[in-house]
C-alpha cells in the first residue's frame, strides 16, 4: 500500500475516532480530538514527539490567536443580557417591524442578538416575546420557534465573534473583516429567504398541532406571564447596542485600512483597532460600562465569572482543533487527496461540496456545530490553496454543512424545544428544518459567491 493511501486511511480512522468517543463513550469533544491527533501523527510516521509537538505547537498557535477574543466575547455576551441590554434590543427591534413582517421581526431580532450572544440565551431571551408574537399572528408556534432559530443560529454560525466565524480567518488565512462582511451580507440574505421558504412549508399543513405540541407542558404558560413583567432600571435601545456596534466598527476599520493603504502601510491605528483581541477588548469593556450602572460592581464579577466557565470549554475545543489542523497539515494530506480522490481543484462546486458534506456528516453524528466546523476547517484548509477561490466560501461552505441538521444529540434542539412546549418531533419540524434551510441558503450563497466573485 503506497504512502497516500495509507495517510487517507489514518485520515478516515482518526476522523472515526473522534465520533467514537464522542458518541459513544461521551468524552469531552476536546479530549477526543487530541486522541485523534496522536493516533493520526504516529500513525502517519510523524514520530512520538513530532505528534505531541505538533499538537502543542497547533493548540498554542491557536490560543494565542484565538484565546482572549473568545474569552471578551464571552464576557460581552454574558453582560449585556444580564444588564438587560439584550432584551431592550429584542424589544425595541421587534416594535420596529410592521404587525404583517412579525416573523421576520422575531427572525431578525435573534439575528443581531446571536452576534455576541450564545444560541440558547438568545432563545431563553426571545421565547416571550415570540409566545407573544404566535398570539399576535394567530398561528402555531411553530412558526416563531422556527423563525427564531433561522435568525439565530444563522448569525451564531457565521458572523464573528462567535468561536467558529471567529476561528475561521486564522485556519485559512484571510482577513477577519471579510468574515464579517460576508457574514452579515450572508446572514440577512439567509434569514430573509428561510423564514419565505419555512413560512410556505408550514402553510401546507406541515404541522399537527396534536402530536407535535407537548400538551402537558406548562412552559409557554409560564413565559407568557414572565413576558408580561414590568422591568425597570434597563439601559436605553443606543446604549445597548454599544458592545455589538463598537467591535464590528472596529474591525472595519481594519478591513479598510488594509483596503486603501494595503497591509504592510496602513496607518498603526487601523492595525490596532482592526485587531480581533482589541476590538472585542474594547466591546467588552463596553458591556463593563452597561453593568456597572445597571447591575452593579458585585454582579459583574459574577456574571463575569459565569461567562468565563462557559468559555472553558469553548477554548479547549477550539485549542484541540488547532492541534487536529496542526498535525494534518504536517502529514501534507491535502496535495494527497486532490491526487487520490481525483478532485477537480479548478472546480469550485466539487470543492465546496466537499466542504460541506464533512461539516454535514460531523454535525449528524455528533450534534456539536461548534466540533462539526472546526473539524471541517482544518480538513478542507489544507486544500484551501489549491482552489482558485477566496477561502472566505470554503469557511462559509464548512459552516453552513456544520449547522445544516441539528437533532436529539443537540443541545440547542432541547432548549428550543422544551422552551417552545413542543414534542421531539414538533422540534424536528421546527429547530432542525430551520437550521437546515438556513445551511442550504449559507451553502448555495457561496457557491454563488465562487463562481461569480471568485477572487477579490
Amino acid at each position: 500500500m503506497d504512502v497516500g493511501t495509507l495517510l487517507i486511511i489514518n485520515l478516515v480512522i482518526s476522523i472515526a475516532i473522534i465520533l467514537f468517543l464522542i458518541m459513544v463513550l461521551k468524552i469531552n469533544p476536546s479530549i477526543a480530538m487530541i486522541i485523534a491527533c496522536l493516533y493520526m501523527g504516529i500513525a502517519s510516521k510523524l514520530g512520538v514527539m513530532g505528534t505531541i509537538t505538533q499538537i502543542s505547537d497547533g493548540f498554542g498557535s491557536m490560543m494565542s490567536s484565538m484565546g482572549l477574543p473568545i474569552g471578551f466575547g464571552v464576557i460581552l455576551g454574558q453582560l449585556l443580557s444580564d444588564s438587560g441590554g439584550a432584551s431592550v434590543i429584542a424589544e425595541t427591534l421587534v416594535r420596529k417591524f410592521p404587525a404583517k413582517k412579525a416573523l421576520y421581526a422575531i427572525a431578525f431580532t435573534g439575528f443581531v442578538l446571536s452576534i455576541p450572544v450564545y444560541f440558547d440565551v438568545t432563545f431563553v431571551i426571545l421565547i416571550p416575546i415570540g409566545i407573544a408574537i404566535t398570539r399576535q399572528i394567530n398561528k402555531p408556534m411553530a412558526y416563531t420557534t422556527g423563525a427564531l432559530t433561522i435568525g439565530a443560529t444563522t448569525a451564531h454560525c457565521i458572523v464573528p465573534p462567535t468561536p467558529n466565524p471567529l476561528a475561521a480567518p486564522d485556519i485559512f488565512g484571510f482577513d477577519l473583516g471579510i468574515m464579517l462582511i460576508f457574514g452579515l451580507i450572508f446572514g440577512i440574505i439567509t434569514v430573509t429567504v428561510s423564514v419565505f421558504l419555512y413560512t410556505k412549508i408550514h402553510d401546507r399543513h406541515f404541522w399537527n398541532e396534536e402530536k407535535d405540541v407537548n400538551h402537558s407542558s406548562n412552559v409557554v404558560k409560564e413565559l407568557e406571564e414572565q413576558g408580561k413583567v414590568i422591568k425597570e432600571n434597563r439601559p436605553s435601545f443606543f446604549i445597548s447596542l454599544l458592545p455589538i456596534v463598537v467591535p464590528i466598527i472596529c474591525i472595519l476599520c481594519g478591513t479598510v485600512g488594509t483596503a486603501i493603504f494595503g497591509e504592510e502601510n496602513q496607518p498603526i491605528i487601523s492595525q490596532f483597532l482592526g485587531n480581533k483581541l482589541t476590538a472585542l477588548l474594547l466591546g467588552a469593556l463596553a458591556s463593563y460600562l452597561l453593568g456597572y450602572k445597571y447591575i452593579g460592581k458585585k454582579n459583574i464579577e459574577n456574571s463575569a465569572g459565569e461567562a468565563l466557565k462557559a468559555a472553558g470549554v469553548v477554548l479547549l475545543i477550539t485549542g484541540a482543533g488547532g492541534s487536529f489542523g496542526a498535525v494534518i497539515k504536517a502529514t501534507d494530506i491535502g496535495t494527497i487527496l486532490v491526487d487520490k480522490l481525483g478532485l477537480d481543484t479548478s472546480s469550485a462546486i466539487v470543492v465546496l461540496f466537499l466542504a460541506f458534506f464533512i461539516g454535514f456528516i460531523f454535525r449528524v453524528a455528533q450534534g456539536s456545530g461548534t466540533v462539526a466546523g472546526l473539524t471541517s476547517m482544518t480538513i478542507m484548509a489544507t486544500l484551501a490553496p489549491t482552489v482558485g477561490i477566496h477561502p472566505v466560501y470554503i469557511a462559509m461552505a464548512c459552516l453552513a454543512g456544520g449547522n445544516s441538521v441539528g437533532h436529539v444529540n443537540d443541545s440547542g434542539f432541547w432548549v428550543a424545544t422544551n422552551l417552545s412546549g413542543l414534542t421531539v418531533t414538533g422540534g424536528l419540524k421546527t429547530y432542525t428544518l430551520g437550521s437546515f434551510i438556513s445551511a442550504i441558503c449559507i451553502f448555495i450563497l457561496a457557491i454563488i459567491g465562487a463562481l461569480v466573485f471568485p477572487v477579490f
